[in-house]
């Protein structure tokens, strides 16, 4: 009980610094300030990568499975250290996630970088858990805390990339805090992706950045 608690009272502190949908919510010690990364009407700033549906409907970004191919929805803009805020929802089975200093090969959806951050709405399938690199599972949640995922409902995300360190939270409980040993990752796109299988129904929207990432003197 003591870490669901304190995991919240993290959430709080983070929340209540990130800009959303409705307000621009207090500062907090970082001087880089929060960026909207959907603007709720268009997906200017966003490529589509394979051939999947992404469209926005009532605010958010809704992606839907019409192949039996892995489709994207990647940034224009590449990120290497950053703190990403965002709220999802899962409308049908099918697995989901965000990825990370992604690229891929021209003119396809196969990712040839990467890291993911894993969206599931069926419990025990390690939402907030680190994927990629061709190596499967990197690191997941502890059992339990998967009941923290809402299958039927908004769920908020913040991932945290600094360097080899990576943290999230989902719905205001830490899911994991890990320093990856590998080399460190380059910079890539961020991409919201569909599973292959043509069963993915999902919706994203206040999504918003801090960019991190160390700026060219």
């Amino acid at each position: 009980m003591t870490r669901f608690v304190l995991s919240a009272l993290c959430w709080l502190i983070c929340v209540y610094s990130l800009p959303n949908a409705h307000a621009q919510l207090a500062e907090d010690s970082f001087a880089t300030p929060w960026k909207q990364l959907f603007d709720g009407e268009t997906l200017d700033g966003w490529t589509k990568v394979g051939n999947e549906k992404w469209v926005v409907e009532d605010g958010a970004i809704f992606g839907e499975g019409i192949t039996e191919e892995y489709g994207y929805l990647a940034t224009n803009r590449q990120y290497k250290d950053f703190h990403l805020s965002l709220r999802f929802k899962c409308e049908a089975a099918g697995n989901s996630g965000v990825y990370i200093h992604t690229s891929f090969a021209p003119g396809t959806a196969k990712v040839t970088a990467g890291r993911q951050i894993e969206i599931d709405r069926a419990i025990g399938h390690h939402t907030g858990g680190l994927y990629g690199d061709g190596k499967g599972w990197i690191v997941w949640p502890a059992p339990e805390l998967e009941t923290v995922i809402r299958p039927q409902d908004w769920n908020e995300l913040l991932i945290k990339v600094e360097g080899q360190h990576y943290i999230t939270m989902l719905n205001g409980v830490q899911m994991i805090d890990f320093t990856y040993p590998s080399p460190e990752a380059k910079t890539g796109v961020i991409a919201l992706q569909l599973h292959s299988g043509g069963e993915g129904r999902m919706r994203f929207k206040d999504i918003w950045i801090r960019d991190l990432s160390p700026q060219p003197e």
